[in-house]
């Protein structure tokens, strides 16, 4: 696969969820049809290894499998695709990142070693030390609000300039005066927000999502963005009627104490269009099967441009 640049990552990109069998562990047959799943959909590109797929929870024979179904098949499809090399332990990260690109990806997707806060001197070191085992492969930081080194619009530019082979990042976002601090401070990455978010993002001068609106609907979360360049009020109410069907089904499952992941597994079962299912791994909590038929009654009521037919 062609190394992406920063003008590459643009749209709506799918994540690779992990079914979990009752035992615990993954069901490979049903990973292989989701990603066929997701390729045949539209999305722009297609990612493995997020927070939503519970990169922490997984052990190196299983890494590398997840990476071998999602790279045979995004090739064969002519997909791009990124491979998240993350993990907490520093040297176990550097490893996986690694695998990830001998498999030449798109990009690989890390984030900052995460069991003590960086200064600002580390957080440069670490990339220019992640892009030299990555190679001829770029990267994309993840920043998730939950990391312990936050990494804020001054301290994004000095690392691209330290580090050329970084050409985006996936963050939460701001409010207006963050997106300009963006824009002027680290305007040549590509900016990727949360999916729920992407309308008002792309508005702001974000460029796209790895999107937690595709993991409830991969197709509907494309049809959206595809509103956004052609309607972009039409697309500021839908995310208006998003954020009232997160409000209804989604808070009450974080005030509840269930992580991303099981959030994401919860939308994608109430979208229906894989085989994934809600159990996380041990020892994380799962969303209850009793949610999910009243979210997915409201989603269709609420939500109809996300369910094309």
């Amino acid at each position: 696969m062609k190394a992406l640049r920063a003008v590459d990552v643009r749209g709506v990109w799918g994540t690779v969820l992990l079914p979990i069998d009752d035992g615990g562990a993954i069901g490979w047959e049903r990973l292989a049809a989701q990603v066929d799943t997701l390729v045949a959909s539209g999305v722009d590109g297609v990612y493995a290894h997020g927070t939503a797929g519970e990169f922490h929870a997984l052990t190196e024979d299983e890494f590398d499998g997840v990476n071998e179904t999602l790279a045979t098949r995004c090739e064969a499809a002519g997909l791009p695709f990124q491979i998240g090399g993350s993990h907490p332990a520093t040297p176990v990260m550097m490893s996986r990142i690694r695998r990830a690109a001998s498999l030449e990806p798109g990009a690989v997707q890390v984030i900052l070693p995460d069991w003590v806060p960086l200064n600002d001197d580390e957080v440069v070191r670490f990339l220019a030390g992640a892009a030299e085992a990555a190679g001829p492969v770029p990267l994309v930081l993840y920043n998730p609000p939950h990391a312990k080194t936050q990494v804020g619009p001054e301290l994004l530019a000095r690392a691209a300039n330290g580090t050329p082979s970084l050409i985006g990042v996936k963050m939460a976002g701001g409010d207006e005066d963050w997106y300009t601090a963006m824009t002027e401070s680290a305007g040549d990455l590509s900016i990727f927000v949360p999916g729920h978010l992407l309308a008002t993002g792309i508005a702001r001068g974000a460029h796209g999502s790895y999107s937690n609106v595709a993991a409830m609907s991969p197709r509907g979360a494309v049809a959206w963005y595809r509103l956004m360049t052609t309607d972009p009020e039409d697309a500021l109410d839908l995310e208006a009627r998003i954020a009232e069907f997160f409000h209804r089904h989604i808070a009450p499952l974080q005030a509840a104490g269930l992580s991303n992941p099981a959030l994401d597994k919860f939308l994608a079962t109430v979208g229906g269009w894989a085989d994934i299912g809600t159990r996380l791994r041990w020892p994380a909590s799962s969303a209850p099967g009793t949610a999910v038929a009243p979210a997915r009654a409201d989603a269709h009521r609420l939500l109809p441009e996300l369910f094309p037919a």
